[in-house]
């Protein structure tokens, strides 16, 4: 099977870009707080969240990208705690996006990207992207530009708050997203770190020291956010795309500029994208490959459920996080 080429597609960085990154911003990371990371060594507190050492995404990143990037009014960005949901929302945008780029009549065609590629190499991070590329780059890419990214809102590059551009924001239960986190972290982690334990996974978890946490902070932010900015940031539950997958997707295709048409609806254009973007398919595609060196497709698909959490939280730890998220939550209209 060939691989289809596409301006949306982008190689990562190199290491030599990666080394200047680090030493232009090395005396900040000297002044932040730090502690033990879950995919690496360390993590830091920036601007109130946790952000990975040696991460995909890690502070330099953040940082880079705020000092750099410029964002541009037809942007989409996609942002998410990660485990959240970002693989399937990343799917279902490029696919609603682009689907008259690619085999017009069958979005299943095998000519289609998401047949063949990662989520994660359709739609880049915004981090990755803009601090590994110079702005030329970016900007003679395809239109809408389609970014990820964890980044908390009132972390993101001011180009991008000032822009206008659509935000997609997905949330998920925290129970869930512990649970999803722990098990990608052993899956994915150096081996020289060793196996975290679901306790210790907890304790952080709650204490909120994780990738882009605490959770509930994350979480509100963008809320709030679409709440003040409704034209501008769409605020979606994993849980309520599980439950009405196909009614969100067009509630998602219409905020991003790309409703679907009444034949397209008749033609079952909807549901095809929701098949092509379905955990089954996805899973099935990604099955062997890397995204990037030691971090391979299959990682991003285990469970993909609701209330998974079930299955691994004590009583007592589910009252915690429940007792956690009713104070944080608190006047807000947000339930899993």
């Amino acid at each position: 099977m060939s691989v289809p080429t596409t301006p949306d597609i982008i190689p990562l960085s190199t290491d030599n870009e990666s080394g200047f990154l680090y030493n232009k911003y090395k005396d900040t990371l000297t002044t932040l707080p730090k502690e033990k990371g879950w995919l690496s060594e360390s993590m830091f507190l920036y601007q109130g969240f946790w952000v990975e050492e040696g991460s995909v995404i890690s502070a330099v990143d953040v940082m880079a990208s705020q000092d750099s990037f410029q964002a541009l009014p037809t942007d989409i960005y996609l942002a998410t705690l990660p485990k959240s949901g970002t693989t399937w929302l990343k799917a279902l945008t490029f696919a609603i996006v682009n689907r008259t780029r690619y085999n017009k009549t069958n979005s299943l065609s095998t000519d289609h990207p998401l047949q063949c590629l990662n989520p994660h190499i359709c739609v880049p991070f915004l981090g990755m992207d803009s601090s590994h590329f110079p702005p030329s780059t970016n900007v003679d890419r395809h239109s809408p530009r389609l970014f990820a990214t964890h980044i908390p809102y009132t972390s993101l590059p001011q180009s991008i708050l000032d822009s206008g551009c659509r935000i997609v924001y997905i949330c998920r239960s925290p129970k869930d997203v512990l649970v999803s986190l722990f098990h990608f972290t052993n899956k994915v982690r150096d081996k020289s770190l060793g196996v975290m334990t679901f306790e210790e996974a907890f304790e952080m978890f709650r204490k909120g020291m994780m990738p882009f946490g605490p959770c509930w902070d994350h979480l509100k932010g963008y809320y709030k956010a679409a709440l003040e900015r409704p034209l501008e940031i769409l605020f979606l539950t994993y849980e309520d795309m599980q439950k009405d997958t196909v009614n969100n997707v067009k509630r998602l295709a219409e905020f991003l500029g790309y409703p679907f048409t009444q034949e397209e609806e008749v033609e079952g254009v909807v549901h095809e994208i929701v098949k092509l973007c379905s955990f089954e398919t996805l899973k099935e595609v990604n099955k062997h490959g890397m995204v990037i060196a030691d971090l391979p497709n299959d990682a991003f698909f285990r469970n993909g459920k609701v209330d998974d959490w079930t299955n691994h939280l004590t009583n007592e730890m589910s009252q915690i996080l429940d007792e956690i998220t009713k104070e944080k939550f608190d006047g807000l209209d947000i339930s899993f």
